[in-house]
């Protein structure tokens, strides 16, 4: 997904293709039966169970499920198609009105068979559109993104004003990356003492927008400071989230550190130290979903258990047939990943003669920049016998790959959290990778996985020489698959720290810190 940088200009809304059936009264919520539970609002773009394009939508979906005993976690999304298309019933429970620019429109409620009830934003000239979340089938980002996801922020802060005719009512909203980095904002200016928490997921993707779009979005002459929404001249909807929300979260303790610093702060840096030094600042690992289980995954046409290899060995021959790559007893390395510059394929393209020259096989699975893609096939054609790629994306492929494979390579040169690295140790597959965000948090090194520093093909090819000595040790191999399949990375572990992090901000008077 990329930033939304516009002009007043080229924001223009595009015509719904159908229109949405509804009451013509919204029907009132019941009111929620949850005693004591906190209300929680989670606010994002993405939401694994209707819409996907990355990590977003894991967490979107995962975290509420596991805060669930705790808290009574409801989710605001876009009505984009596939939302509406999902099979899901969705009755309007509420209305909202225009603000500036940004049009009318009712919330809809989805209840999902597990309980989590999802607040579907139905406005369909500005979400009922072929494409991703983001932009259209070609890959060209719609230029009215930040009407679309300024009308998002708007929705949660009415929300939590209780102007939408709905009576649960948050008690704290939960914003999620640039989309929702408005909401917070929206709260302030409306001086609403309702707490918020902002997580940036990825920093370099910031929604930035043309100065001259202030009115349209509804945002005040105050927040065209540098220390509150200005960004080089532009406003920002992600300083946006930093800026006014009562406290910011990423999704590793270790992102959290280095996004304070200019290698990987994104000109935002001094901006997060200021927040750090406020104690305004912290990072909660992300998790994955104890469904991860080599022993039940449905995906996986072999089971298995740890030091129970047979499994594991079927499920390498069945990569290797699908992939195209001849029988061998050499280690398999595996690439699932976005194929963007972030990933650092280019590393692997320049390592990948470790592999070969070592009798090694490496199965690639993923789609992304064109000129990575070309760069792939290239190698691929270099060494048939030894290097496969398939360009796109489908679940059981990459579950396959996690399971068969030895290692798993994610050279990334800056990773917030990482959630393959975890996939991977839980099937049984060590992850060689860069020390960086959430990768360093959950490897390891020489016990779960193998770790380098600088993002140079030295480096990693050091790495994987590492590791193509462990695969001829069996006995050290297995050791080190049984402990990373140990690891545990899951949801529960978020629990807690979030936890008490919402219960201290319920607590206090949420004034937010901003610098004078």
């Amino acid at each position: 997904m990329s930033e939304a940088a516009v002009t007043a200009q080229n924001i223009r809304p595009i015509k719904p293709s159908f229109r949405i059936a509804s009451p013509t009264r919204p029907l009132l919520q019941i009111r929620s039966g949850q005693g004591s539970k906190k209300k929680i609002l989670f606010v994002t773009s993405e939401l694994t169970d209707l819409v996907k394009t990355g990590g977003l939508g894991d967490v979107s979906a995962a975290l509420p499920r596991a805060l669930g005993d705790l808290h009574d976690v409801r989710v605001l999304i876009p009505g984009y198609r596939q939302v509406i298309d999902s099979g899901h019933p969705i009755r309007v429970v509420g209305r909202l009105e225009g603000h500036a620019d940004l049009p009318p429109c009712r919330i809809g409620r989805m209840d999902m068979p597990d309980g989590l009830i999802i607040y579907a934003l139905l406005c369909p000239e500005l979400y009922d559109r072929p494409g991703n979340p983001y932009g259209d089938e070609h890959g060209h980002d719609w230029p009215d993104n930040p009407i679309r996801f300024a009308r998002l922020g708007l929705a949660a802060a009415e929300l939590a004003a209780g102007n939408a005719c709905i009576r649960w009512v948050p008690d704290l909203v939960h914003a999620h990356d640039w989309q929702a980095g408005l909401a917070p904002a929206y709260m302030h200016w409306r001086r609403l003492k309702t707490p918020s928490v902002f997580t940036i997921h990825n920093l370099a993707y910031q929604g930035t927008l043309d100065m001259s779009l202030r009115r349209s979005l509804g945002i005040p002459q105050e927040a065209c400071h540098h220390d509150r929404m200005e960004f080089y001249g532009k406003l920002c909807m992600l300083k946006a989230g930093i800026a006014y929300a009562s406290h910011v979260t990423t999704v590793s303790a270790t992102y959290a550190e280095e996004i304070t610093t200019p290698e990987f702060g994104c000109g935002l840096e001094g901006f997060l130290r200021w927040k750090a030094d406020q104690g305004l600042l912290s990072g909660i690992l992300n998790g994955i979903d104890e469904s991860w289980d080599p022993q039940t995954d449905a995906h996986l046409p072999h089971k298995f258990a740890p030091m129970q290899w047979a499994g594991k060995a079927a499920n390498a021959a069945l990569v290797r047939e699908r992939f195209g790559l001849p029988h061998s007893e050499g280690a398999l390395f595996a690439v699932v990943s976005r194929l963007a510059h972030q990933k650092g394929l280019d590393l692997t393209v320049g390592a990948a003669s470790s592999i070969v020259e070592a009798g090694g096989q490496l199965a690639i699975l993923g789609c992304g920049e064109s000129h990575i893609e070309a760069e792939l096939r290239a190698l691929a054609e270099r060494h048939p016998q030894q290097i496969a790629v398939h360009i796109g994306f489908n679940e059981p492929d990459a579950r396959l790959l996690f399971a068969g494979s030895d290692f798993l390579l994610m050279p990334s040169r800056y990773e917030p959290c990482g959630l393959s690295q975890m996939y991977a140790q839980r099937f049984g597959s060590l992850p060689v990778a860069r020390r960086t965000g959430g990768l360093a948090d959950s490897i390891e090194d020489g016990v779960t996985g193998f770790l380098f520093d600088a993002p140079e093909v030295q480096a990693y090819r050091h790495a994987v020489e590492r590791a193509l000595a462990v695969h001829r040790f069996p006995q050290l191999l297995n050791a080190m698959r049984c402990r990373a399949m140990g690891a545990g990375f899951f949801w529960r572990q978020a629990i807690d720290p979030y936890d008490r992090l919402y219960k201290r901000l319920l607590g206090e008077q949420c004034e937010v810190a901003l610098p004078r």
